[in-house]
């Protein structure tokens, strides 16, 4: 069993896999830049080691740094999070190397899934559906004309190296297909210096639905629902929904222990997020996660399991604590990502939160490292809180969580908190009627 952890991160995961440890007698090591000196995840850690400046490059990617404050501390585990390091399979090797625990799969699944190709094909082989596209990476464009004529307009043209939208453009038309794809090439390499891409067939309507796993080194696998993400702003997800209301409890279970046991053969061990273009009754598979989600807490509150928890207990060698029969899944529940951005604008905003109120009653769980009187810097991503509502329905869960961003408080910076009100109130949303190109178009008008 793991005896200390560092947390490789900041903000609110961090805080979150701090009180695990602390609910399994773990003692924690925080890290962090000289810009996150007071941080919440600083105050509630055991011992803490400052890990370099401000800028991200120069602290928490600062992969020596790291491993040298884990060594120091005596800490015989470290967990990345999310973001950062969370899917770097160089930093999961190194750390194994040192004699350290990486709280997360092995280095080699994370470099498979990491490769949007190779992920692509490998999902395939274990027998899940794929969007349509080419065998892999296409790096001439007379030839990537070809197949797009193939595939069929419109396409997507997607880094093979990366995600979060950046390399990633659509073809309409021939005639606009040289452009996007030089686009997408360039894009990719700035971003991940790696400008392989490769073409997908553009579904115009699709929900964005994933599915959260579980796996232990025994062979157990487990799969706990599904979470629908398909409110999403330049392809960054803003609110999240499990259950979705387009997939039925038996397609869930027979498509989820499908899942299950592809996972279980790739040998795949830790948590992870297999996600999904849903249309016209179908899923495709798009790209793997191989890290805890931020919106890992609708899924606990459907299903009662401590997801984070369990992942270090998986990384400690232990088995899965349930099957999937013990899996049950009960009511609904939606997070909503306060971001530190302006509700309209979307420009970030950074300062010190001069008031601070969470919301409270049956139901409501804020994840935050928020206080009255700290700083939000302006370094890093802009997500400060996770406001998470679970009900019996998704009427009485909608009823909730209008009652409680009512109720939220933050002052001294702009969040999301009065979009968030502004989709709850929204006929639409309440309807169930959306896809992962309605936030988008309801902000630009």
């Amino acid at each position: 069993m793991i005896k200390k952890l560092l947390i490789a991160n900041r903000g609110e995961i961090a805080v979150r896999i701090l009180r695990a440890c602390k609910d399994l007698g773990i003692e924690t090591v925080a890290v962090h830049s000289t810009a996150d000196a007071d941080a919440m995840h600083v105050r509630l850690a055991d011992e803490s080691v400052c890990i370099g400046p401000a800028q991200p490059r120069e602290s928490y990617l600062n992969v020596p740094a790291i491993i040298s404050a884990a060594c120091i501390t005596g800490a015989d585990a470290i967990h990345p999070g999310f973001g950062f390091l969370s899917e770097n399979s160089t930093f999961s090797y190194m750390v194994k190397e040192h004699g350290l625990t990486f709280v997360g799969p092995e280095a080699e699944h994370i470099a498979m899934m990491g490769d949007k190709i190779m992920a692509k094909k490998t999902v395939a082989r274990l027998g899940l559906p794929t969007v349509p596209g080419s065998d892999g990476a296409v790096t001439n464009i007379d030839k990537a004309l070809k197949l797009a004529d193939e595939i069929g307009y419109p396409v997507l043209i997607k880094a093979a190296g990366g995600g979060g939208g950046r390399g990633m453009k659509v073809a309409r038309s021939k005639a606009d297909f040289v452009e996007a794809y030089e686009t997408a090439r360039r894009e990719a390499g700035i971003s991940f210096g790696n400008d392989r891409v490769y073409l997908e067939k553009y579904l115009e309507n699709p929900r964005h639905i994933e599915f959260q796993v579980i796996a232990d080194k025994y062979g157990n696998a487990v799969h706990l629902g599904e979470r629908d993400c398909s409110l999403q702003r330049r392809n960054q997800k803003v609110w999240e929904e499990a259950f979705s209301t387009v997939l039925t409890p038996e397609f869930r279970d027979s498509f989820g222990r499908k899942i299950a046991k592809a996972i279980s053969e790739l040998g795949y061990q830790g948590v992870g997020t297999l996600e999904f273009l849903y249309e016209n009754g179908q899923l495709y598979f798009i790209e793997m996660n191989t890290r805890i989600q931020v919106e890992h807490p609708i899924t606990e509150m459907i299903t009662g399991i401590d997801i984070v928890r369990e992942q270090i207990l998986v990384a400690s060698e232990e088995k899965l604590s349930f099957t999937q029969d013990d899996v049950k899944f009960r009511g609904h529940a939606i997070e909503c990502r306060i971001n530190a951005e302006n509700a309209e604008t979307f420009i970030p905003s950074a300062g010190t939160v001069t008031s601070y109120h969470c919301p409270g009653g049956p139901g409501v769980r804020v994840d935050s490292a928020l206080y009255e009187g700290c700083k939000v810097p302006p370094y890093y991503d802009s997500l400060i809180a996770k406001l998470i509502i679970h009900a019996n329905d998704r009427e009485q869960c909608l009823a909730r969580l209008r009652r409680a961003l009512r109720e939220y408080v933050i002052g001294g910076v702009d969040t999301l908190i009065p979009l968030h009100l502004k989709l709850a109130n929204n006929p639409d949303i309440i309807a169930g009627n959306f896809n992962i190109h309605f936030l988008e178009k309801l902000t630009e008008n």
